[in-house]
């Protein structure tokens, strides 16, 4: 089961879950920027033990400018996602900003059509329109 892509999907979100309940309770006597450094710091420090654990570590030099590149644009693109994130849980609910946020699932879709030439049927894309819809849906504070 822990070999599946689904298993490790599933523990994602628990965790994510997770996240911005704490991170909520975490901000609140916190400016967010700082808050998001001081998850940064937490988030090394766990790498770098299960690196040494599993003994994944590997050269620099094995990682092609590439990657290096898409790596790098990725590691902007989450922090400035975290940045945002934890400024929304700031200001406003948790079951509130996580919905939102989690809109990017409907973007990963889109962004993939368009620029990873991935194929979605038509049932991916109702689930993709039913996602979006149900992200605004539990956000929606009449």
């Amino acid at each position: 089961m822990a070999g599946t892509w689904q298993f490790w999907a599933v523990l994602s979100a628990g965790f994510a879950a997770l996240t911005a309940i704490f991170a909520k309770i975490g901000v609140e006597n916190v400016g967010s920027d700082f808050a998001t450094f001081v998850r940064t710091l937490v988030i090394l420090a766990c790498l770098a033990l299960i690196l040494t654990a599993t003994r994944g570590w590997q050269g620099l030099a094995t990682i092609s400018g590439r990657s290096w590149l898409f790596l790098a644009l990725s590691g902007c693109a989450t922090g400035a996602s975290w940045i945002a994130y934890f400024r929304a849980l700031k200001l406003g609910q948790a079951a509130q900003v996580a919905p939102i946020d989690k809109l990017s699932v409907v973007l990963v879709a889109l962004f993939g059509t368009l620029f990873l030439g991935e194929k979605l049927s038509g049932p991916n894309w109702l689930g993709v329109a039913l996602i979006a819809a149900g992200a605004v849906l539990v956000a929606w504070r009449s």
